[in-house]
């Protein structure tokens, strides 16, 4: 499917004035480098996405304006491909991070909400190998929180997509050919699902929201979501979040940072849309951001021993330390 997406992102290019300014503006922006903890951000300064990150996304907002992934409300240029017997819109994303950014938009008005759809990431992982998939959480970036969607960026743009393969990593859970591991010397503390069966990986998602919790007024746990398939197994890492958006977002004066981490932030590209914040922003600044965003030690060590004792209780697989 990847040649009929190529060719539907071109010709979207060509019809849509809007979507063609903001993918030719991709190759100007500027991007740097911080490390830290020894793991590698680049950080992007991409103006057009302070539609995304500048989003007010509560409950009033989102109830005084339009859903612009209904289809009655789209821009006229946005045409769709449809997919998994029509279930999804995919859609040419027109405020792109990636050279190739995409939205597969659920075709009914319906809330964000992983729990149900998690095979559906699978398979649409299936439809676009050269793609990594990527799900925001209501309260974790998703700029639509009342519709359900998924995210596609085209594949090696993440750096944690080729940085997981060197991270010590902890096997928590196991099922059938399918193994579910915490990386615990990450600074974001990501869980990765390594698994050969949509069932497995299934079950060993439902495992980690089970263990996590569930914060008041929200529908399922904080969390990011990764994706890609690479020939017959996929690839999942997680992300638990313990907060929306960091203090440096509503701070006064020189303190304010306008970041809102997402997907994209978690897997190593922060995203700033205001120039003078890229220019100013250190690798302690997103020390901090990560350290208010993404879980304590000692709650990522609550987590895990969570998904060990359900391991424990319901399989005969034993925690094991090994490398995936």
């Amino acid at each position: 499917m990847n040649e009929e997406i190529d060719k539907f992102l071109n010709d979207q290019l060509t019809a849509w004035p809007t979507a063609q300014r903001n993918y030719a503006a991709l190759s100007r922006v500027r991007v740097k480098t911080l490390c830290v903890d020894s793991t590698t951000f680049r950080v992007q300064c991409n103006p057009a996405r302070i539609v995304s990150s500048a989003a007010r996304v509560d409950d009033h907002s989102i109830r005084q304006r339009t859903c612009f992934l209904c289809a009655a409300n789209r821009p006229a240029e946005q045409e769709a491909i449809r997919a998994l017997e029509g279930r999804y819109d995919i859609l040419v994303n027109p405020y792109p991070i990636f050279p190739r950014h995409l939205t597969l938009a659920a075709t009914g008005h319906v809330p964000q909400h992983i729990a149900p759809r998690l095979a559906d990431l699978l398979r649409l992982a299936r439809l676009l190998p050269g793609y990594t998939l990527f799900y925001n959480g209501p309260r974790c970036g998703a700029s639509a929180p009342d519709h359900a969607h998924f995210q596609a960026g085209n594949r090696g743009f993440l750096p944690i997509e080729t940085q997981w393969t060197s991270l010590p990593a902890e096997r928590l859970a196991g099922c059938g050919r399918s193994s579910l591991y915490s990386l615990d010397s990450d600074p974001r503390r990501p869980l990765l699902i390594d698994a050969r069966d949509e069932t497995e990986a299934v079950t060993l998602f439902h495992a980690i929201c089970q263990a996590l919790p569930v914060p008041p007024g929200h529908a399922e746990p904080m969390l990011n979501l990764l994706c890609w398939s690479e020939g017959p197994r996929w690839v999942l890492i997680l992300f638990p979040r313990r907060r929306h958006r960091p203090s440096c977002y509503d701070a006064p004066g020189d303190e304010h940072l306008l970041c809102s981490p997402a997907s994209v932030d978690m897997g190593g590209v922060f995203i700033l849309p205001v120039e003078k914040d890229f220019e100013r922003v250190n690798a302690a600044d997103l020390r901090q951001i990560l350290g208010e965003v993404c879980p304590s030690a000692a709650d990522f060590d609550i987590l895990k021993q969570r998904i060990r004792s359900a391991q424990a209780a319901s399989s005969s697989n034993p925690p094991l330390k090994e490398k995936p």
